[in-house]
């Protein structure tokens, strides 16, 4: 599958625009999570692999894939967000604050769908 890119085809999206990429990429198994664990401090591959809790093949192919759109870099010290990547977290950190009220029944203009 490889890494989405913008401008071309993604899931959901014919045309590639920037949050279609974004939303396919976030998407993909493991991908949050890797994130999530990569926010505080670099991690080693088998440190990553320990806290994702999958298997090899499957961190490797989302690893190369957060890499090529330049959310990661691989540095001695092992696994770690990039400038990009730091940014992409603290855009999603109002999401988790909501997601957080939410799932305790505390969102306030909750609308019923009736």
């Amino acid at each position: 599958m490889g890494a989405p890119k913008v401008g071309k085809k993604v899931r959901g999206s014919t045309t590639g625009r920037p949050i279609m990429v974004v939303l396919d990429m976030l998407g993909r198994r493991g991908t949050l999570r890797i994130f999530w664990e990569l926010r505080d401090a670099p991690l080693t591959f088998r440190a990553l692999q320990d806290a994702v809790q999958t298997n090899p093949s499957l961190l490797n192919t989302r690893l190369r894939e957060l890499r090529d759109v330049g959310w990661i870099e691989h540095e001695a010290g092992g696994y770690r967000l990039t400038q990009v990547g730091v940014e992409l977290v603290d855009a999603m950190t109002p999401l988790y604050t909501w997601a957080q009220q939410w799932g305790k029944g505390k969102s306030k203009g909750t609308r019923s769908m009736e």
